[in-house]
């Protein structure tokens, strides 16, 4: 990543809301980089990440189309006690997903640019961004949001959770948060809007 621009790092545990903040940003005309759709992008078919992943996960994580089967492959690296499979991927894509970032945040136009990276603590990547944004939810809920949006059982959703780090890590750890719960999105965008100004002033003085 790099230091020319005022990088604000969106993270959360997974299912938190990261996704409808980043949208409230939008709104204000602030660029987002999405790691996941970063990491998305780096895995289509045919490249030759995919081919690597296929050869170290085997055919079962390949579609008959030809495209990464997310689903399996999820199932493989977030099974009970794969916890070195999941850190082989991870070393896997790391390279591509940084580099496409980088080029990604390079591009964008504005006074800062938020990256939304869902593994920032994890990967060890807070010193790559200036500030640090949580979105925060109750875990009971975001078990909820998990399953059901990816439609796996409760054992798989809370093996995910796992494998990141703890709510409470996050919220010694950040710089600013934002509460994610049921209400409706709107609801939030006074928050985002003082953050949007706090953060321009930020950019501004950096410069």
């Amino acid at each position: 990543m790099t230091q020319k621009k005022f990088i604000v790092g969106l993270t959360g545990g997974i299912a938190s809301g990261k996704s409808a903040i980043a949208t409230l940003f939008k709104r204000l005309g602030v660029n987002i980089v999405d790691a996941d759709q970063v990491a998305r992008d780096v895995v289509q078919k045919g490249t030759a990440l995919l081919e690597k992943i296929r050869l170290t996960f085997g055919d079962e994580v390949i579609l008959s189309d030809g495209s990464l089967n997310r689903k399996r492959l999820r199932e493989i690296v977030f099974a009970q006690g794969a916890q070195d499979k999941l850190k082989t991927l991870n070393e896997l894509m790391r390279n591509d997903i940084q580099s496409t970032i980088k080029k990604r945040i390079d591009e964008a136009l504005g006074r800062y640019v938020i990256v939304m990276v869902p593994l920032l603590f994890e990967h060890h990547l807070e010193n790559t961004v200036d500030r640090i944004l949580v979105v925060d939810v109750d875990e009971t809920l975001q078990k909820k949001r998990l399953c059901q949006r990816d439609n796996i059982d409760l054992e798989l959703a809370e093996n995910m959770i796992k494998n990141q780090v703890s709510r409470a890590f996050r919220l010694e750890h950040c710089h600013d948060l934002i509460k994610s719960d049921d209400s409706p999105l709107d609801k939030r965008f006074n928050v985002v809007l003082k953050l949007h100004k706090m953060y321009q002033q930020m950019a501004e003085q950096k410069n």
